[in-house]
């Protein structure tokens, strides 16, 4: 390398920097008061400033420091007296976090998790029957929105899956929800009506409702849920009634989408000494099997809660007792001697909910095919579109699922766990905030990181019902969550990779904990997904900061071409809208039974991904031939 030469006007500025230490001493050096014994001897030496122009140099320190002292006092008196202010810079240019560079790069060679193919699931609660709208799931649309979701389970269960009681009978009037007086003959009528005609179909039995008949159970629907909401807030629930024709309707709805049901069965049915009262679950057990249902099963829904809702409670001995009782009875129906069973569903890890699951994993284990729990991340009180935005509440899952597979693990290694219920809100959600785009931020890091921490299965509460956590509303049209979760199934698969970034993380300082706005994750794209070939790798990003990002793909992923799903809200509600817009195209269904075509924009090989702010973008790295992904 060539020697760098120094130039004059380098030369003049150390010269005019050594004058000036020599004539302003630091104040550490002037307030010395060493002994002369320990002071150190000058040397001999030269001084920089010991030249024919010494004095001229100090005339014009003297008259800079001068400058220096008039000018910043004119500055402090002007600054108090004129309206205009220069903002401060805090030493960064304007844009600078916009223009921060974020390096990218996957580990292509193997997967950190492999999860199930059903991995994003869906569920349905049983209050669908008390409300009515069980007898709407023959609904071509909204059968046609849940088979684009397939395959993923379909879990019937909920709060209200300890109030279930079988009948086997084909219809009983007397069982319907309530309705108001003037429509309610006439509706019971068309509903009849309408089973008939479904009762002359073979395979798929669909109908199309008309417009007046759907008015009129949105309307029954209203009046029903308040009927419920305040069964919920005075604890006094009121027993449903599922009969033949409700199973039947139920799993004709699952089985025409492409999912697999999962019935939770009522565990509060109780004998007197406690102990669980089999009679109804038998008779389902039997009607199943004579029509060939192909069903899976599980027992309760939060056992820890059971004291607070009926002020009974079942400890976890009795729970794994019950959970090997239902084992042996499925083993007794032939049909159903290999069926899977789940749980214990228990509710967010907290003390009386992990002491639950303990107990039940260690007497009940290896009973179950895989562990089940619930998480919802906040109660209808919340009205802040904010507060679907901060780190602090993305982040409380892992915690969650810490906790839970470190129980797991202690008494049944490698047991398979899931996310048996999951939600932005519990208590039905809140308008215009659980049911809009910013949802969505929750909805899809909450994927993520269940997938990085080995979450098998995470079933979403819930594909369609009253309230506002749905991703299907009362007028059969897709809400943004839907979306979401329709490219999720198209693009990613369930083979998990490691990211690795450059330029995200910050300095660590003690006591704080740094959370992240920009949240990626990556997995080997969807292997239903014909228009990418195996080998192939899908990566979201969630963007939650204020600015755009900027992403340099580097490693094995540079120079390779990148299909853009980007996902931004439509309208001017800003992230309350409900609805999506893909690329700059608004996404609609176009009828009944047919989707909108997904198309990505192509981004040439080695550009910059611009993410903008708080956006939800895929990103499809095309022909990598990734080592993980081609088995």
């Amino acid at each position: 390398m060539r020697p760098r030469y120094r130039t004059t006007i380098e030369l003049r500025r150390s010269s005019f920097l050594a004058c000036f230490l020599v004539f302003f001493p630091p104040l550490s050096l002037i307030t010395r008061t060493d002994p002369p014994a320990l002071q150190p001897k000058k040397m001999p030496k030269s001084s920089p400033c010991v030249s024919p122009w010494s004095s001229l140099w100090l005339a014009s320190l003297a008259t800079f420091v001068v400058q220096s002292v008039l000018s910043s006092s004119y500055s402090s008196s002007a600054s108090s007296s004129s309206t205009y202010q220069r903002p401060a810079t805090s030493g960064k240019r304007p844009g600078f976090m916009e223009r921060t560079l974020i390096l990218l790069d996957v580990n292509t060679r193997s997967p950190i998790r492999v999860l199930n193919d059903n991995f994003l699931s869906l569920q349905l609660d049983p209050s669908i029957i008390k409300d009515g709208w069980l007898d709407f799931l023959s609904s071509k649309r909204l059968v046609t929105l849940a088979r684009g979701l397939s395959p993923a389970f379909l879990r019937f269960g909920g709060k209200r899956t300890d109030f279930l009681q079988f009948n086997n009978q084909k219809n009983l009037a007397k069982f319907r929800g309530p309705g108001p007086d003037y429509y309610l003959k006439n509706y019971e009528d068309d509903i009849v009506r309408s089973d008939i005609a479904l009762d002359k179909q073979n395979g798929c039995k669909l109908a199309n409702h008309p417009d007046i008949m759907l008015e009129l159970q949105r309307e029954k629907a209203a009046t029903t849920q308040l009927v419920l909401l305040k069964e919920q807030l005075s604890n006094i629930y009121s027993n449903i009634t599922i009969t033949a024709r409700s199973l039947d309707k139920l799993y004709n709805f699952a089985d025409c989408a492409g999912l697999h049901l999962i019935l939770g069965l009522n565990a509060l049915h109780r004998n007197p000494d406690n102990s669980w009262n089999t009679s109804s679950t038998l008779s389902l057990l039997k009607y199943g099997a004579g029509k060939k249902y192909n069903i899976s099963w599980e027992l309760g829904n939060e056992p820890n809660a059971y004291r607070s809702m009926v002020g009974r409670a079942v400890n976890s001995t009795q729970l794994a007792q019950d959970y090997t009782k239902l084992r042996t009875l499925l083993q007794s129906v032939r049909y159903y001697h290999r069926a899977h069973l789940y749980g214990p569903n228990a509710g967010r890890p907290r003390k009386n909910a992990i002491l639950l699951l303990d107990g039940f994993m260690k007497n009940a284990g290896s009973v179950v095919d895989a562990v089940t729990w619930q998480h919802y991340f906040m109660d209808g009180r919340v009205n802040k579109v904010e507060d679907f935005l901060k780190t602090r509440l993305l982040d409380t899952l892992t915690e969650q699922i810490t906790k839970v597979t470190k129980v797991v693990n202690t008494h049944t290694p490698g047991k398979k766990v899931w996310l048996g219920g999951l939600g932005p809100a519990w208590a039905g959600g809140i308008s215009n905030l659980s049911d809009t785009y910013a949802a969505g931020f929750l909805w899809m890091n909450t994927l993520g990181m269940a997938a990085m921490q080995g979450i098998d299965v995470v079933l979403r509460h819930s594909f369609f019902d009253y309230g506002y956590t749905h991703l299907v509303d009362q007028h059969f049209n897709p809400l943004p969550d839907y979306w979401f979760s329709l490219v999720f199934k198209r693009l990613v698969g369930p083979r998990v990779l490691a990211v690795r970034v450059a330029g995200l993380q910050r300095k660590p300082q003690p006591g704080r904990v740094i959370r992240d706005k920009l949240r990626i994750y990556a997995h080997c794209t969807s292997y239903y997904n014909h228009n990418y070939v195996r080998g192939s790798i899908t990566i979201y990003i969630i963007n939650l900061h204020r600015s755009r990002k900027k992403i340099k793909l580097a490693g094995t992923l540079r120079n390779n071409t990148v299909h853009q799903y980007l996902l931004q809200p439509y309208g001017t509600d800003g992230l309350r809208a409900k609805y999506v817009q893909l690329n700059g195209e608004k996404l609609l269904m176009l009828d009944n039974e047919t989707f909108p075509e997904l198309k990505p924009k192509t981004l040439r090989a080695g550009r910059t991904i611009a993410m903008p702010p708080m956006t939800i973008g895929f990103y499809v790295i095309k022909n990598i031939n990734a080592y993980a992904c081609r088995r």
